[in-house]
């Protein structure tokens, strides 16, 4: 997704953007939710969890892939969230989110915190009209870049 020296610098942001307040507590709630919950669970409640952070903060009025990415930007960069890009393919939409301080909740969390990002984004998504469209998380292998797809259900 990106050369080495970028990806260095992202993964130097990644780790230090998270408040040292928070990432003992982050990473001792991740292991008691790993306990409680499968992943599968665990990627239901964040995702759940990202439903209502993008009701909380809604997209309004956004009629160009532009609009919709100024406005996820200032939404992300106004939290310390980090920034994305739409890369429009012929089949599909791709949103790379990049520099989330998930990497706060530990490196096992890795597979079942980005559904934060999914459940928000696909109600955002849905919010603007992308009813039949499906927002799924792509895997880069990269933890401090998240690649979503929006693409008709199968």
């Amino acid at each position: 997704m990106r050369d080495e020296h970028t990806a260095t610098l992202l993964d130097y942001y990644t780790s230090h953007q998270a408040s040292t307040q928070w990432r003992a507590f982050l990473t001792a709630l991740a292991q008691e939710f790993e306990t409680q919950l499968e992943t599968s669970q665990l990627r239901e409640l964040m995702a759940r969890i990202g439903v209502r952070f993008a009701d909380a903060h809604p997209a309004g009025a956004c009629t160009t892939l532009d609009d919709l990415a100024a406005f996820f930007n200032t939404t992300w960069s106004s939290l310390d969230w980090g920034f994305v890009n739409l890369v429009e393919q012929d089949d599909y939409l791709a949103i790379e989110h990049f520099c989330a301080p998930l990497a706060a909740f530990g490196p096992a969390a890795a597979t079942w915190t980005p559904a934060f990002l999914e459940g928000a984004y696909q109600r955002w998504l849905d919010e603007l009209g992308a009813g039949g469209l499906d927002l799924r998380q792509f895997e880069t292998g990269e933890w401090h870049a998240f690649e979503f797809r929006l693409a008709k259900t199968a």
